[in-house]
């Protein structure tokens, strides 16, 4: 499902929602135990997993090169929150009746030609992200990031209109 988007001053907050037929310890620890964040955002990497504790970024381009981001909100199995670029990314989990629910949002300033490929990142890692709760590893479907990434290119123009 596409994320909703909206304007806020001179950037935007994505929200991607998804339910997920697994409880909440097993979805957050998809979301913050490194062996697993590795096969749906491969350039995240926790270190210190706390409030002020910091998330590391790989560049995964053979550089060796990295930088740290820091965490702005952590409550354990609820909320991971961190600094991403200008802006952040903000993860919350829930309980529900048949499992759980994830809502990521994600703070975007300025918005630029790499909006639309932020957005369909999260979007495809998402994918995965569900795909192995379920048992299921892929590696990074080009493909679909083709196919959305025109859903989201069309998605942030109609935000600058």
């Amino acid at each position: 499902m596409q994320a909703v988007i909206e304007k806020e001053g001179k950037g935007i907050i994505a929200r991607f929602d998804r339910l997920l037929n697994h409880p909440v310890e097993k979805v957050w620890g998809a979301l913050t135990e490194n062996d697993k964040v590795e096969k749906w955002m491969s350039n995240l990497e926790m270190k210190d997993l706390r409030k002020d504790g910091t998330i590391k970024f790989n560049f995964n381009d053979g550089s060796g090169k990295s930088f740290d981001m820091k965490i702005r909100d952590f409550r354990e199995s609820a909320v991971l929150d961190f600094e991403w670029g200008d802006g952040w990314v903000r993860f919350e989990v829930y309980p529900e009746k048949d499992g759980s629910s994830l809502v990521l949002k994600e703070s975007i300033t300025p918005v630029n030609d790499h909006t639309s490929k932020d957005l369909v990142g999260w979007h495809i890692c998402l994918d995965m992200f569900s795909d192995l709760l379920d048992g299921h590893h892929q590696d990074f479907p080009m493909d679909e990031w083709e196919k959305w990434h025109k859903e989201y290119m069309a998605a942030v123009k109609r935000m600058d209109g």
